[in-house]
């Protein structure tokens, strides 16, 4: 530890610790599972600077993170609900729109246009677009 820092003591139940560890192999969410790393090093006494450099991370991220564990403990690490609309977009549709980009092909083309996915799809070309760009595919 740093001399003359204190940090409070991050001590976990055994629940706790089983649900960081899901989070942390976790691979849909990135963020989250980033956020149980630090948690779960942390909890080994290290300091926010020694976590951060074996993350790669800044110093006050890992506090950022240490802190609001301390406080609402597993669902401080939780990402918040944010402003604005929300997703019109199911992973469910963007699913389907990567299968039939990737594994199919239109009756009489080579390659989908994305006028003509999202006539199949039913849904807007800009929709197709947004995904496409997303996933750094081309139809």
């Amino acid at each position: 530890m740093e001399p003359g820092l204190l940090l409070a003591p991050v001590t976990l139940s055994g629940e706790e610790e089983a649900q960081l560890r899901r989070w942390a192999r976790g691979r849909t969410q990135r963020p989250l599972a980033l956020r149980a790393r630090i948690i779960l090093r942390c909890r080994l006494g290290h300091t926010n600077r020694a976590v951060a450099g074996t993350l790669g991370l800044s110093a006050q991220t890992v506090g950022k993170w240490r802190a609001r564990f301390l406080a609402r403990r597993l669902a401080g690490l939780i990402d918040a609900p944010r402003s604005g609309a929300p997703r019109s977009i199911s992973d469910e549709l963007v699913e389907t729109v990567l299968a039939k980009t990737l594994h199919e092909q239109p009756p009489d083309r080579r390659r989908w246009s994305s006028r003509r996915l999202a006539s199949e799809l039913g849904i807007s070309q800009r929709a197709v677009l947004r995904i496409w760009h997303a996933f750094d595919v081309r139809g």
